[in-house]
């Protein structure tokens, strides 16, 4: 094991790749959740149905990160992951800022047009963070993976809460989607200075060896395994944001309380997730073990879903408390999505990073239909209960059995 000074282990923590991915991440998720934020009062502006064109909206948005995913994964491993950097921040940059002109459109249907542009930003905003974390992934020395990857979505992902203080101080949803577009479009300048992974430039010139192609995953039983493993991973982070905090107004009649912001819970939440993310590489450290760290943070997070489903909550700020308690808990994000970078060799671990987190964003529109399902005979505490059942019973699974990447030398191929 390589011995590092603290001024060695600064430069590189805070290295070029590190501090682009971490913008580029903030951006990401500023724009990724900004919908989430602005739902209600957008859709009420444009003359819409809340719940009805809310739901269509949001899932056109996470088809559009599954389909991205794919798209820009293998864009990454036969181009290069600064292809995808460059590429993905200006397609869902457009989308955002054409988002703002939506109530000068004079479109009748208006849904299918938000849609549209939330499927569009979707496909731009999926290649971001696999992206970031195999370049930082593979640029760093393996002993400081956990940490580095920690730091860009631990900082990254106060993008939502900027989002969420945007909305507030300027009071028109229109501006912070061009606020939004227009960061990520400033961030293309940043991004000119930052040079390719080495272990990627190593093999781009060797023809033989196939690049990018996602049907790998498929040809053979044990890379499909742990590709489905490292989905299951990451579902209860979505049950959690996707359910629970976007869909907070839908739980304060259940709970006897006036009204939930969905913007504030989504705020709160991504609150807790920064703080969690920070500290999920410093534990994995610790633990030495990826999958320590990950189930401990899972069983924190079924605590607090289990109080706030069924322990009392009775005011909107004990909602929101909950909100960054489940935040903190999935805040093993960033280490879900570098488990799925070291699980592959480095011919498809653009594929990988990318679009495992994108399938997992996917995987919402089914938990939202069968919350939508459920919560008509069943209540909306009872079908979120059903929901998370099957997430975390799925990624607690896939956590105890999938292979340990803690200290694995990524400089190989499939």
């Amino acid at each position: 094991m390589q011995i590092f000074t603290t001024r060695q282990k600064l430069n590189h923590l805070f290295s070029l790749p590190v501090v682009v991915a971490a913008l580029g991440y903030f951006v990401d998720i500023y724009d990724l959740l900004l919908f989430g934020i602005v739902r209600v009062p957008s859709l009420k502006d444009l003359g819409l149905n809340v719940d009805v064109a809310g739901s269509i909206i949001l899932n056109h948005q996470m088809v559009g990160l599954l389909i991205g995913g794919m798209l820009w994964g293998i864009l990454g491993d036969k181009k290069g992951r600064l292809s995808v950097l460059f590429g993905s921040i200006f397609v869902y940059s457009a989308a955002n800022i054409a988002c703002g002109f939506l109530p000068q459109f004079s479109f009748e249907d208006k849904t299918m047009v938000y849609a549209w542009l939330r499927f569009i930003a979707g496909i731009g905003l999926a290649g971001e963070l696999g992206a970031g974390i195999t370049l930082v992934s593979e640029s760093l020395p393996k002993e400081l993976r956990a940490i580095g990857t920690s730091i860009v979505a631990g900082f990254g992902l106060l993008g939502a809460v900027v989002a969420q203080l945007t909305v507030e101080l300027s009071g028109d949803w229109t501006i912070a989607y061009f606020i939004g577009g227009g960061l990520g479009l400033l961030l293309l300048l940043l991004r000119i200075g930052v040079v390719e992974s080495g272990i990627y430039t190593d093999i781009q010139q060797r023809v033989h060896i196939q690049k990018g192609n996602f049907l790998m995953f498929f040809n053979n039983s044990e890379r499909f395994v742990k590709y489905l493993k490292c989905i299951a991973i990451g579902l209860p982070t979505w049950f959690c944001i996707g359910i629970l905090a976007v869909m907070g107004n839908q739980f304060a009649p259940a709970f006897g309380i006036k009204e939930v912001n969905p913007g504030k819970a989504i705020m709160w939440a991504y609150i807790g997730i920064s703080a969690g993310d920070l500290a999920s590489g410093f534990i994995s450290h610790w633990l030495k073990s990826r999958k320590k760290a990950i189930f401990y943070m899972m069983l924190f997070t079924i605590i607090g879903v289990s109080l706030m489903l069924y322990g009392g909550t009775r005011s909107e700020n004990m909602y929101y408390f909950y909100c960054a308690w489940l935040g903190m808990g999935t805040g093993y994000w960033a280490m879900f999505v570098t488990v799925g970078a070291e699980q592959f060799g480095t011919n498809i671990r653009s594929t990988a990073a990318t679009t495992i987190p994108n399938m997992v964003r996917g995987m919402l529109v089914p938990m939202i239909l069968s919350f939508d399902f459920l919560k008509v005979p069943y209540g909306v505490v009872a079908s979120a209960t059903l929901v998370g059942v099957v997430a975390f019973g799925l990624g607690i699974y896939a956590t105890l059995t999938i292979p340990e990447t803690h200290n694995k030398d990524l400089d190989y191929v499939e």
